[in-house]
């Protein structure tokens, strides 16, 4: 019984590869919801730094 015990503990091998391509999916699919959502923020982004770099250039 203790050596079965034993076993399954040691025996997590692939445990870390599953779990980080689960991450990546879920990573993948909350990018293809807010697909939209990101474009804009980075888009606004960007145009308050160009603002901020050519107030700070003129």
């Amino acid at each position: 019984m203790k050596k079965r015990i034993k076993k399954r503990k040691s025996n997590n091998q692939g445990m870390g590869t599953v779990e980080m391509i689960l991450i990546i999916v879920v990573l993948i699919g909350l990018v293809l919801i807010f697909k939209t959502q990101i474009q804009e923020l980075a888009s606004t982004i960007f145009e308050k730094i160009s603002l901020d770099s050519a107030a700070i250039l003129a």
